[in-house]
């Protein structure tokens, strides 16, 4: 296929090296200058779309996204895709994917989840909203980028899962920091908790796969000074997307809204800015009950 991929940061360049070395003629964009080996180099985002069979954005924010589509959507042939894998909030991507679908084109979200160290390896998972017809024609891709793409629904169901699926992580990052931050206090060995935990009730992704506690369970962050697998700055941006989506769909959501100011504090008025989402168990080692 003929690619234009806008957003060459941290995900995108591999994303799109990754496309490249499969054998697809890829042209990028990025407004800091960045290239991609083996990938053409357009002068503007609309260049990089024109002619193009895909054009896939990578972009920090969704009015970021919208004044893209704005450039893009008018360069693009009738029946391209237009594929947006950022992550961003529920109606700008709905928003994006009705002016697509009204200039005739094909739209598609699909966020990722794997990180940078899933960008690279091409072992995304991709969380997809859009038609069936759109879905299909972005799947091949997906194939070569990730190792895994679910059809959530129509648009903007891609950003609704991972949004949900990040409310979980975090809040759930939260609970198992506390713990063993308890744990400590009550004088019971990390190990000894781990052994517990990870095969009772209280299993979970982050207690198992993630583990906070530096040396316990499988290698994470936590066992290189918590420098980020997950930032917390991200995090903290996937929790506002949560309880934006939440203000916007009449939930209550007091769990997710408690992460996100718990985040919002660790980042912006703590030392978690540029941390793993996981340093939150120092930070609770440090706190008394006050």
């Amino acid at each position: 296929m003929k690619i234009g991929f806008i957003g060459l940061g941290n995900m995108g360049a591999p994303m799109a090296a990754n496309l490249v070395a499969a054998g697809h003629e890829v042209t990028g964009f990025d407004t800091a200058d960045v290239t991609v080996e083996g990938a053409a180099s357009a002068a503007s985002a609309a260049e990089a779309a024109s002619g193009a069979d895909v054009v896939i954005t990578m972009l920090p924010n969704g009015a970021i996204l919208k004044a893209v589509a704005a450039e893009v959507v008018p360069a693009m042939r009738a029946g391209a895709a237009l594929v947006d894998c950022s992550t961003v909030d529920v109606d700008s991507a709905r928003a994006v994917a009705a002016d697509a679908e009204a200039a005739g084109l094909l739209a598609v979200d699909a966020p990722v989840s794997g990180g940078i160290g899933g960008a690279a390896g091409g072992t995304l998972t991709f969380m997809a909203g859009g038609s069936e017809a759109a879905f299909a024609v972005a799947a091949p891709l997906f194939d070569i980028m990730g190792q895994k793409a679910v059809h959530c629904g129509a648009s903007g169901s891609g950003q609704a899962a991972k949004i949900c699926n990040n409310m979980i992580l975090g809040v759930t990052m939260i609970g198992t920091c506390e713990a063993f931050a308890l744990a400590d206090k009550l004088g019971l060995d990390r190990q000894k908790m781990f052994d517990v935990v990870s095969t009772s009730s209280g299993y979970s992704w982050t207690m198992n796969a993630y583990c906070p506690a530096p040396g316990v369970g499988p290698q994470s962050p936590a066992d290189n000074d918590y420098q980020p697998g997950f930032a917390a700055d991200l995090m903290l941006k996937d929790l506002r997307l949560s309880q934006q989506a939440a203000e916007s769909a009449d939930a209550d959501t007091p769990m997710g809204a408690l992460a996100q100011a718990l985040y919002a504090r660790f980042v912006e008025e703590e030392d978690g800015a540029g941390m793993d989402f996981s340093a939150m168990l120092p930070r609770f080692e440090k706190r008394g009950r006050g």
